[in-house]
C-alpha cells in the first residue's frame, strides 16, 4: 500500500478539510483531563455496585511508567454493605530513590489519609475508611493520589484487578482508560495478522460494510487491535479512541465530510519551532512510508490519514502499527534534540524561550 492510498481520495474537497480541520485543533489538557474525570465516574460506579468482601487492586503500571521496583497501587475493599476500606502503599515498600517526601506525604494526608498504623489493618499502608455513599469522594480521593502523589500521567498508565472474597475475578464494567491485569498488552506487532481475528470474530463483515457507519467499523478494528470489545473501548468528548504507545499517545478519530480516519499523535508540546526543527521534520516525513510530520502551534504532529470511502480494515491496521510504534520512538528522539514535553514525559523541561509565549500544556 502507497502512500497516495492512504492519504488521497480524488475528492477536490478532500485537502481542504485537512488544512482546515488539523488534529491540533485537540484540546490536549483537556483530553487528559476529562480521561481523569471518566476514570474517578467509572470507579465511583464500580464500588456502588460491589459484592461485600470484593477488593478492586489499582498500579501505577511500572513498565510503562519508568518506575523500576517502585510499585505505587492503592487497594480498595467492601467490607460490609455501607463501608470501604482502603490502603495506598507507603514508604516501607516502596525502594530507595522512589519513597515518598516530606510534602506528599503531607498531600497524602490533606486528601484524607491518615499515617501507616493509624487505623486498623492499615500496617505499613496509608488508610481511608468511608462510606459506601461518598463512593464520589472515594474515587476522586483515590484518582488524585494515583495522578497527584504518585505521579500518574494518565488513567492508561494505570492497571486493575477486581476479585471477590475468595480472590476470583469479577467481571466489571471497564475503568475507562485504566487496563485490567488480565487483559494481554497490545501486540501492535502482529497487528496485521489480527484481520485473521476479525474474520474469526464475525466482525469482518462489519469492518466492511459501507451501510454500516464509519465509526462502527472503525471501533470494531480497533478493538480487535486492542484484544478487547467494541463496547469498551472508551471514546473522549471530541470522539477520539485513545491508544497508549509508551511515552506517546496515539489518537483514532472519524471524520465525516470528507470521510475520513485520522490516525494522530502529538509528538512533543511546548517546544520551540526553528528552522532546524523544520527541516528535521521534512526530512523524516520524505523517509517515512506514510503520513506525515509537521509543527504547528508550539507541537509536533504526526499524522496518517486512512480515507473512509471503500474503508479497509487492514489499512487502518497499518496505520495504527506505523503510526504507535512512529511515535513511540519519535518522541524519544526529537526530545533529546530539540527538547520539548512528551505525552507521558513526566520529568520533561520545555524548551527555553527568548519571550513569554503562550504554552500548550498536555498534561496536569
Amino acid at each position: 500500500m502507497t502512500s497516495a492510498q492512504l492519504t488521497s481520495t480524488g475528492d477536490d474537497g478532500f485537502t481542504d478539510a485537512i488544512l482546515l480541520d488539523e488534529a491540533s485543533t485537540a484540546d490536549l489538557r483537556g483530553k487528559v483531563i476529562e480521561a481523569w474525570r471518566d476514570f474517578a465516574r467509572a470507579l465511583s460506579t464500580m464500588l456502588a455496585e460491589l459484592p461485600v468482601g470484593s477488593r478492586v487492586e489499582l498500579t501505577l503500571d511500572p513498565t510503562a511508567s519508568g518506575t523500576g521496583a517502585a510499585v505505587y497501587s492503592v487497594e480498595l475493599q467492601i467490607v460490609s454493605e455501607d463501608a470501604v476500606r482502603a490502603l495506598a502503599v507507603g514508604n516501607a515498600s516502596l525502594p530507595e530513590g522512589y519513597r515518598l517526601n516530606r510534602g506528599a506525604v503531607a498531600d497524602l494526608v490533606a486528601l484524607g489519609w491518615s499515617p501507616p498504623g493509624v487505623l486498623p489493618d492499615s500496617g505499613e499502608q496509608f488508610g481511608l475508611h468511608a462510606s459506601i455513599k461518598d463512593a464520589s469522594r472515594i474515587a476522586t480521593t483515590v484518582s488524585r493520589t494515583l495522578r497527584d502523589v504518585y505521579g500518574a500521567p494518565h488513567p492508561a498508565f494505570l492497571v486493575y484487578l477486581v476479585h471477590d472474597a475468595e480472590d476470583e475475578p469479577i467481571p466489571v464494567e471497564p475503568l475507562a482508560t485504566a487496563r485490567p491485569e488480565i487483559a494481554g498488552n497490545l501486540d501492535l506487532d502482529s497487528a496485521i495478522k489480527t484481520g485473521q481475528a476479525i474474520a474469526a470474530r464475525g466482525d469482518q463483515a462489519i469492518a466492511g460494510d459501507d451501510s454500516i457507519a464509519l465509526e462502527e467499523r472503525v471501533r470494531t478494528v480497533v478493538a480487535a487491535l486492542m484484544k478487547s470489545e467494541p463496547e469498551q473501548l472508551k471514546v473522549d468528548s471530541d470522539g477520539d479512541i485513545g491508544i497508549r504507545a509508551g511515552s506517546a499517545m496515539v489518537f483514532v478519530r472519524v471524520r465525516d465530510n470528507p470521510p475520513l480516519v485520522d490516525v494522530f499523535s502529538p509528538v512533543l508540546t511546548e517546544i520551540e519551532p526553528t528552522e532546524q526543527l523544520y527541516v528535521k521534520l521534512s526530512e523524516l516525513t520524505n523517509r517515512m512510508p506514510i503520513g506525515r510530520l509537521y509543527c504547528t502551534n508550539d507541537t509536533v504532529w504526526a499524522s496518517i490519514p486512512v480515507f473512509g470511502r471503500n474503508f479497509q480494515a487492514t489499512h487502518l491496521m497499518l496505520a495504527v502499527q506505523v503510526m504507535t510504534g512512529l511515535a513511540d520512538e519519535l518522541d524519544d528522539r526529537l526530545h533529546g534534540e530539540f527538547g520539548g514535553k512528551r505525552f507521558f514525559g513526566e520529568g520533561d523541561k520545555p524548551a527555553q524561550r527568548g519571550s513569554q509565549e503562550p504554552k500548550t500544556g498536555m498534561y496536569l
